[in-house]
């Protein structure tokens, strides 16, 4: 076997790992990406209205 084989070999198990360890990472990263943003409701109102405020001083 070349060298240059068991490079690509090596390097294609590497990739392999590394997809199967941030699978599940970039899937729950998927899964709250729509509930991005603060809810502007109760404390989360409060919140942004004092931040605002703050930013405009």
């Amino acid at each position: 076997m070349s060298s240059l084989a068991r490079s690509a070999t090596i390097a294609l198990r590497m990739l392999t790992l590394a997809a199967l360890l941030m699978a599940p990472v970039g899937a729950i990263a998927y899964s709250k990406a729509s509930g991005l943003g603060i809810d502007k409701q109760g404390a989360g109102l409060v919140l942004f209205v004092t931040l605002q405020r703050q930013s405009m001083t």
